[in-house]
């Protein structure tokens, strides 16, 4: 079973460069610019992952009421999701639903 840590953190996207705020409602998790994310995490928000990949996001899946987004390291390659946020561009969103 999975725990998770609140871990919600201001930071600098390591892909398009954007400062990317603090969530309103959970923990910040990827970029709401451009989708990216880090692979920093081995149970969510522990920040105990040494990898340190960039997390591409490579498509969309429903989950619950919601849509998840599907990431590939690009260091290691491993497959990861995270749940979208109320502030991610759709219009990324809608063209990684289109790709699958």
């Amino acid at each position: 079973m999975k725990r998770f840590y609140m871990n919600n953190e201001k930071f600098i996207c390591e892909n398009c460069g954007k400062e990317v705020k603090k969530a309103t409602s959970t923990s910040r998790d990827h970029c709401p610019f451009c989708l990216y994310s880090k692979h920093v995490d081995i149970m969510p928000g522990d920040r105990s992952n040494t990898c340190l990949g960039l997390l591409k996001p490579i498509g969309v899946e429903k989950f619950k009421k919601s849509f998840k987004i599907i990431y590939q390291c690009q260091r290691c390659g491993e497959k990861h999701k995270n749940i979208i946020a109320d502030d991610d561009n759709m219009d990324l969103i809608i063209k990684l639903s289109v790709i699958q």
